[in-house]
C-alpha cells in the first residue's frame, strides 16, 4: 500500500491546484473502482455543477470537500494514482474515472492493479460510510504531537516496535518502508517491547518518526519497482534515492560498514542494521 508520504504527496499537490475548480461532467468507463455502487450513474450522477472547496487526508484517505455537503473519497490502494491532465490529452490504459472542470482541464484516476476505490458521502456522514477512520492514531503530519506525549501512548503497549509503528490505531500511514527507515534513524530493532524503551530511546524513536516522515514528503514520496508512485503531474517520488535500509539487504550499512540483514517479520521482509538494539 502507499504511505502517508505519498498521500500527502498527492493532497498538496491537488489542494493547491483543484481549489475553486467546477466540476462540468464526470466519466466512469467501469465499475472497477466503484465497488459501492450498482451502476456508473449513479456515481457520476452526484457532481453536477460542483465546485472543489478543499483537499484533505484522513489517514490514507484523500477527501475532496464539495460545496452542496458532499465529500469525494479516494482511496489509491496499492496502483492507484490520480493525475491532472488537459482535456486533449491521450486516455491513458487503466484509466477508470475522469472528472472534466469547466475550466484548467481534468482530473483522472489511473488504476491499473484494481485496488483503489472511489466514491461521493455527505460530509456529515463520512464516518459512518467510512468507520475505519474513527479508529485513527497519531497523525504526526496533520497534528504535530510532542515527544511526552507520544512516549505515554507508547509506553502503554507492550508490542514489538515495528508492529506497533504499522498499527493504524497507534499512528497513521505508516507500513514495511518507513517503519524500517524509521528504527534505523531511532536505532532501534523491530522486535524492542515498545514499553521497554527508555526516555532518550523515546526521544530518538519520536525525532526518528517525525524526520523520516518530513523528508520522505519534502522529496515527494517513494517509488520502487514492486510499487512505482508518481504525483498528479506524472513525477516520480525521490525518497528511494535516500532509503537506507530497506530493500538494501547485503549493502553495507552506512551506520556500521557491515551487511545490512533482512529478516521476515509480520509476514513481510524487515530490514535493518546490527547496530540497531
Amino acid at each position: 500500500m502507499f504511505e502517508l508520504p505519498e498521500i500527502e504527496t498527492v493532497r498538496r499537490e491537488l489542494d493547491r491546484d483543484l481549489v475553486g475548480k467546477k466540476v462540468r461532467s464526470v466519466e466512469a468507463m467501469s465499475m472497477k473502482t466503484l465497488g459501492r455502487y450498482r451502476n456508473r450513474k449513479s456515481f457520476t450522477g452526484r457532481f453536477d455543477d460542483m465546485k472543489i472547496l478543499g483537499v484533505e487526508r484522513r489517514g490514507l484517505y484523500l477527501t475532496i470537500g464539495l460545496d452542496g455537503g458532499s465529500t469525494l473519497v479516494v482511496d489509491l490502494g496499492s496502483s492507484g494514482s490520480l493525475r491532472r491532465n488537459a482535456n486533449r490529452d491521450a486516455i491513458e490504459d487503466h484509466t477508470e474515472v475522469v472528472i472534466t472542470f469547466t475550466q484548467h482541464g481534468q482530473l483522472r484516476l489511473i488504476d491499473a492493479g484494481g485496488t483503489a476505490q472511489i466514491f461521493v458521502v455527505d460530509s456529515e456522514a463520512l464516518i459512518d460510510e467510512v468507520p475505519s477512520l474513527d479508529g485513527l492514531g497519531l497523525d504526526p503530519v496533520d497534528e504535530p504531537i510532542s515527544w511526552t506525549e507520544f512516549g505515554r501512548a507508547l509506553l502503554q503497549r507492550n508490542v514489538k516496535l515495528k508492529t506497533l509503528l504499522t498499527d493504524e490505531s497507534f499512528v497513521v500511514g505508516i507500513g514495511n518502508i518507513y517503519a524500517d527507515e524509521i528504527l534505523f534513524e531511532a536505532g532501534l530493532r523491530y522486535d524492542r517491547p515498545s514499553n521497554s524503551l527508555s526516555s532518550q530511546e523515546i526521544r530518538r524513536l519520536h525525532r526518528a518518526l517525525v524526520g523520516t516522515l518530513h523528508d520522505a514528503i519534502k522529496y515527494r514520496g517513494t517509488s520502487t519497482p514492486d510499487r512505482p508512485f508518481v504525483d498528479p503531474f506524472g513525477v516520480s517520488g525521490d525518497f528511494a534515492d535516500h532509503l537506507n535500509v530497506w530493500g538494501k539487504q547485503g549493502q553495507l550499512s552506512s551506520r556500521s560498514r557491515l551487511p545490512i540483514q533482512r529478516v521476515k517479520f509480520g509476514g513481510a521482509w524487515t530490514y535493518f542494521c546490527e547496530t540497531q538494539v
